[in-house]
């Protein structure tokens, strides 16, 4: 990788750093302040999918961040997801002082125990491309269940769920899950692409 290359990359770094850090600022005062529990219940969805779109698009839009995000090992970029054990052990902890539903908590919960034990299984595999697809495409599939069943829960006005946008818990939702889905997504077209270009050469 030439100089300029490194300079362009580092400059994108510093955008996302400073993007990232603007929005997890942004979710920390709406959750905390409960400005976030005042949003009317059937927006949030939609709001966690456009925060997990959006990056999404930067990604395929912009060369210059699909490239730092390429730069990343595929090893780090599934480290990240090590953080899903403390949602899922929060959300599980929520359920059993029956605070949010037994449904939601043993899809989000108990999904993200299991994505989160999956990364040292993951890293201890012989070395490889396909099992970060596996890994991810399963984390992708977490995501959308946990997302759907959140959704259905809201649309159904089922008791409890209104407890998942209060401080700290909703900070989960708010940023960690559009982040790891969006990462999800990254990850498995970064890995495709390795394949292919192994392939090819």
């Amino acid at each position: 990788m030439g100089p300029e290359n490194e300079k362009t990359l580092e400059r994108v770094e510093r955008w996302f750093v400073a993007a990232l850090t603007v929005w997890g600022a942004c979710a920390f005062v709406a959750a905390c302040s409960g400005a976030i529990s005042k949003v009317p219940r059937l927006i949030l969805g939609p709001l966690l999918l456009t925060e997990t779109i959006i990056p999404i698009l930067v990604y395929y839009l912009s060369g210059s961040f699909r490239a730092y995000i390429s730069s990343i090992d595929l090893k780090h970029l599934t480290i990240f997801h090590l953080w899903r054990l403390l949602a899922g052990f929060t959300f599980v902890s929520y359920g059993i002082r029956h605070l949010l539903p037994e449904t939601f908590v043993h899809t989000a919960g108990f999904g993200d125990i299991l994505e989160g034990v999956l990364v040292p299984v993951i890293l201890i595999l012989p070395n490889g491309i396909r099992k970060y697809i596996v890994f991810h495409i399963i984390g992708l599939l977490d995501f959308v269940l946990a997302l759907g069943t959140g959704i259905t829960l809201t649309l159904a006005n089922a008791p409890l769920i209104a407890n998942l946008t209060t401080y700290p818990v909703i900070l989960i939702p708010l940023i960690g899950v559009p982040v790891s889905g969006a990462v999800h997504v990254m990850a498995i077209d970064v890995a495709l692409r390795k394949l292919r270009k192994r392939g090819s050469s």
